[in-house]
């Protein structure tokens, strides 16, 4: 047997240090390859910004969002792994039993997924209450406790909470009060999230409160991150814009400060109405025109809105001058509101986005240089001011009034604008846009007492269709009545010497 030498290196084999071969390396064209190995899925699949709820670490957090996008699925998850990471009590409150016993079940089958090993109990009764309490037990001693929303159940628990659909809580404020001591010891955590109802709630509160941190999710805001859902078959099959936006886009409606409610924008709304497309299709209306012009100019739409008024012993119930609160509201006499219905027409609206005012100027010397066109009101107010002074001067005061819109001008000419709408007494078309605009004015009471009329910058537009429509019934109130001429026989003249 041969000795080893001691100072031979070892022999080295001719594949050394050479990578391995992978299964496609040096792969002939045509020649069949093996697979990749398929990458292992996700034990609980998550969208963008669900994952990025569960990983935030805020002691107070809020969410809007929409409907079906996981808030519950969410939630309890994020519950679930935060209280075994620190080891403390969770509670789950829910707007009644049976969406108490939904969020339960979710968080049973998310600790399933993740081999949780875990007791259910459904046992334990409140004294002189007919009100489950729903209990899961995780490993370390955590517990995760399921209530239906009740002042009286939300009282004498240490823990973090999770407030499930709270909007939709129907004692919030009670609930709130009861439920908010849960987390002052050991920096307990506090969950919010709901779809909107309105804002005569708590949550609609919590949304400006800076302690909270927010996340909004629409569902188009869902689907850009993965959900998989046709947002036009749903908005086309719900058929209610109000309900959509309120459900899915997460507006905050509420009909309590709308200065006009969706029922009675539909009141008006004339399917069968269509407009004029161009200020020289106006020359063909049998009827007295009016206009009232809104001005905007980059962040705002310039509106010129046009009313036909055939009937011209018609008038309109309109508000006192002097504003809210001596308005009336009484129809012409001898008439009925079924007579009253449409009697003022929507005949042409104008838009203008980002248009230069010379542009905006040319619109106007259009439309006014029609005969049929009686009066124009236009806002004269800040960007206005010289649009306003250019026409009057182009046409004369007698044809153009030029609106100062002070909060008092602004309630005294939208009152106005609501009562003939309450009265059915104009139309308008079928819209979506204007329906939108139109109840995006808001009213609210000042801290003086006096209400105020507001509204939001959306979809590109200020309320500028509502106060366009607004001045041009204004401009109805100020006409002086149908244009008359006096015939007389041919004037004599005596000729005496010179002439």
């Amino acid at each position: 047997m041969r000795k080893r030498d001691p100072n031979r290196l070892p022999r080295r084999r001719p594949d050394a240090g050479v990578k391995p071969k992978q299964a496609n390396d040096h792969a002939q064209p045509g020649q069949r390859t093996l697979p990749e190995p398929a990458r292992p899925e996700p034990i609980i699949p998550l969208l963008d910004y669900q994952r990025e709820d569960i990983n935030s670490t805020a002691r107070f957090r809020w969410n809007c969002w929409a409907r079906q996008t996981g808030k519950s699925f969410t939630k309890s998850l994020r519950r679930i792994l935060r209280g075994l990471a620190r080891r403390r009590n969770q509670v789950f409150l829910s707007a009644g039993e049976r969406q108490s016993r939904e969020l339960m079940q979710k968080a049973r089958m998310h600790c399933e997924a993740l081999k949780i090993a875990t007791e259910f109990s459904n046992s334990s009764f409140f004294r002189e209450l007919s009100i489950k309490q729903m209990e899961i037990t995780l490993p370390g001693g955590v517990r995760i406790i399921g209530l239906p929303a009740n002042p009286q159940t939300a009282r004498g628990f240490t823990g973090d909470v999770f407030l499930d659909e709270f909007a939709m809580h129907v004692a919030d404020r009670e609930i709130w009060s009861a439920m908010f001591p849960t987390v002052l010891r050991g920096e307990g955590e506090l969950d919010v999230a709901s779809t909107p109802k309105g804002k005569s709630n708590v949550f609609y509160q919590l949304r400006d409160n800076d302690r909270f941190t927010t996340s909004h999710v629409t569902l188009p805001d869902a689907i850009g991150q993965g959900l998989r859902v046709d947002e036009n078959e749903i908005r086309a099959a719900m058929g209610d814009e109000e309900l959509y936006r309120q459900e899915f886009l997460c507006e905050f409606l509420d009909e309590a400060t709308a200065f006009l409610t969706y029922d009675q924008i539909a009141g008006c709304v004339d399917p069968k109405l269509t407009l004029c497309d161009t200020p020289a299709d106006l020359a063909r209306e049998p009827g007295d025109l009016y206009v009232g012009v809104d001005v905007g100019r980059v962040r705002d739409l310039t509106v010129v809105w046009v009313l036909s008024l055939p009937n011209a012993d018609f008038q309109l119930p309109i508000a006192g001058r002097e504003g809210v609160g001596r308005a009336s509201a009484s129809l012409p006499v001898g008439r009925s509101q079924a007579e009253c219905h449409g009697s003022v027409t929507t005949r042409a609206i104008f838009e203008l986005s980002n248009a230069p005012f010379r542009e905006q100027f040319d619109l106007l010397c259009t439309v006014l240089t029609n005969r049929r066109v009686r009066r124009c009101s236009i806002d004269a107010g800040g960007l206005g001011m010289q649009l306003a002074e250019q026409t009057v001067e182009r046409f004369g005061a007698h044809r153009v009034s030029a609106i100062t819109m002070t909060p008092a001008v602004k309630s005294s000419i939208a009152t106005a604008l609501r009562i003939a709408v309450e009265a059915g007494a104009i139309r308008i078309p079928n819209s979506e846009r204007i329906r939108n605009d139109w109840h995006s004015v808001e009213r609210t009471v000042s801290e003086t007492g006096r209400f105020r009329l507001s509204a939001p910058r959306r979809e590109g537009s200020h309320a500028d269709r509502f106060w366009a429509a607004a001045l041009a019934l204004h401009a109805t109130e100020e006409r002086s009545g149908a244009a008359e001429c006096l015939t007389t026989t041919p004037l004599d003249f005596a000729r005496t010497g010179t002439w």
